[in-house]
């Protein structure tokens, strides 16, 4: 399915009450990904980074849904799901036991969406026998991180569309859960 959501088709905020059910993602939550991805950005990460930054940022990966089908085969992806649209995501790379994404609907956040996208990525990590976590994250999610138990390992620099953007390296060792 290759279809882009106008501005108008956006994903709208849940109405009240409704249930955030979390699942493996969907080929059809691609294009809700791509629209997620770029909102998180232009508007959930204006505080940390610069308008240039963020459109350097939010241009390097296309808003459409055919390449977020494709990153859906190369990662497990786990996905916010409510009433039917993706408005939360979280990519994960098992083989390596890092986190490559966590993206939430802007007006959705700090609901605990993304803390429990991650509660069930640490799960899946622990079936596979990793013992920690690591992600390089960007300032807006960092601080979150920090506050959940995560340990800052470094600091570096990218470049996005000539723009030059900071992360954190972090790490969270991965304790058992009993059953």
């Amino acid at each position: 399915m290759n279809e882009t959501l106008s501005a108008a088709d956006a994903v709208p905020p849940p109405p009240r009450g409704a249930r955030i059910c979390y699942r493996q993602a969907r080929s059809r939550d691609a294009a809700d990904q791509a629209e997620v991805f770029h909102h998180a950005v232009m508007q959930g990460a204006s505080a940390h980074y610069s308008v240039a930054e963020r459109e350097a940022w939010a241009g390097a990966l296309p808003r459409d849904a055919s390449a977020w089908a494709v990153r859906q085969a190369l990662y497990t992806t786990l996905v916010a799901d409510c009433d039917g649209r993706c408005v939360g995501f979280l990519e994960l790379d098992l083989s390596r036991g890092r986190i490559e994404t966590l993206y939430v609907w802007p007006s959705l956040s700090r609901r605990g969406i993304g803390s429990t996208l991650l509660v069930h990525a640490e799960r899946l990590l622990r079936e596979q026998g990793l013992a920690r976590v690591d992600i390089e994250a960007s300032l807006v999610l960092a601080e979150h991180l920090v506050r959940r138990g995560w340990r800052e390992v470094g600091e570096e620099w990218v470049e996005r569309g000539g723009e030059r953007l900071c992360r954190k390296r972090l790490e969270k060792a991965l304790g058992l859960v009993e059953t």
